[in-house]
């Protein structure tokens, strides 16, 4: 027998085995796919019919707000920070305001939140600012609490309305509008230094009371209003503006206040309410015309005698001291007189500046409005 090919090393048995390899990796591979294959779409059924996550509609509750600040809680300049409110006004009755019987300090009654409506009388244009030009200029006060003290019912006594321009000034004295010889004597008042108004007569509550010629009354027609007015405002010239004399039923009236109120609007002058009644509508009329405005705190002599009105201007400077500025009125009598002519040379000494009312409606102290 001849030397015998073992079986791996001939050729036919190679390319066999080779093949029979091949197949087999084949198949496994085709086993593997199939197998892989349904695994992974089995997964993803799985995942399409999982629940979605719940997601809750409800929120947590928005956190409370800070506390409010306590009535003794400091800003960082030491002011409170919360503020009280300002003192309702009490003046008394008004029978005894119309002579300025009142002994209290007042503050003006809050405007309304809406104004008056005004269905008789249109808002006319406003005119220019003569209250202005006849204003006497700002003092200089160095950050003083303001003083201005005006004297009406000028003009009839001849004699002590001299007296009284003669004082120290820049007083802001107020002529009646049926004084004789006012236009001298106020052109005169204003050569002193001081200040003008016109003291315009206005419808007291009493009829015993008698306010004096062309008196401004509830119900009259507003041509003849407005004709009263022209006369007063006629008698001379170079004031910033009226205040009423007497008038705690007048002024306490909407229609006729609004009458006034746009004729000093269309005049350009400012309007300083007296309060001879607590139920005046001064504020709120003058606010809604724009017409520079201010009211007075203190009556100075209600009593006449000497030590009373010492007493009132003591009243005077310690509301000065504390809102930064007061008006008070008084009147030409020998104890107001005699009062004001001590008190007014130290007024600077004991920290206080003396200033025409136009220079607080300026500063937006007596509660004033815009021009």
């Amino acid at each position: 027998m001849g030397n015998k090919v073992p079986l791996w090393e001939r050729p036919s048995v190679l390319v066999g085995l080779m093949i029979a390899v091949l197949v087999a990796g084949v198949g496994i591979g085709l086993v593997l796919g199939l197998w892989s294959g349904k695994s992974a779409k089995t997964q993803m059924a799985g995942a399409e019919q999982a629940p979605a996550p719940v997601i809750s509609e409800t929120t947590s509750p928005p956190p409370p707000p800070p506390p409010l600040p306590s009535a003794n809680e400091e800003a960082d300049d030491g002011r409170p920070l919360l503020q009280p409110p300002p003192p309702r006004p009490d003046p008394g009755s008004s029978e005894a305001l119309e002579f300025g019987h009142a002994s209290d300090v007042v503050s003006l009654v809050p405007a309304p939140a809406q104004p008056p409506a005004s269905p008789e009388v249109k808002l006319p244009p406003a005119g220019a600012a003569v209250w202005l030009r006849n204003a006497l200029p700002v003092p200089k006060t160095g950050g003083k609490p303001v003083i201005a003290i005006i004297i009406d019912d000028l003009g009839v006594d001849r004699r002590r309305s001299e007296r009284m321009a003669q004082l120290k000034g820049p007083l802001t004295l107020s002529y009646m509008t049926y004084a004789e010889d006012v236009a001298r004597q106020s052109h005169d008042a204003r050569a002193h230094g001081h200040e003008l108004m016109v003291h315009v007569p206005m419808q007291p509550q009493s009829a015993s009371y008698d306010p004096g010629a062309e008196v401004l009354e509830v119900g009259l027609p507003p041509e003849e209003i407005r004709r009263r007015l022209d006369w007063g405002l006629s008698r001379f010239d170079g004031y910033v503006g009226i205040n009423n004399h007497m008038g705690s039923r007048f002024t306490s009236d909407a229609a006729g206040m609004r009458v006034v109120m746009a004729e000093l609007r269309r005049r350009g002058l400012a309007f300083i309410d007296s309060v001879t009644s607590e139920h005046t509508v001064g504020a709120e009329t003058a606010r809604h015309y724009g017409v520079p405005f201010a009211a007075r705190h203190v009556f100075l002599d209600n009593d006449q005698g000497v030590a009373h009105v010492r007493a009132q201007l003591a009243k005077t400077e310690a509301y000065a001291r504390k809102h930064g500025a007061a008006i008070a009125i008084g009147h030409p009598h020998d104890g107001t007189i005699e009062a004001l002519a001590g008190w007014l040379p130290g007024l600077e000494a004991r920290g206080f500046a003396l200033v025409p009312v136009s220079t607080i409606i300026r500063m937006g102290n007596g509660t004033s409005s815009s021009p």
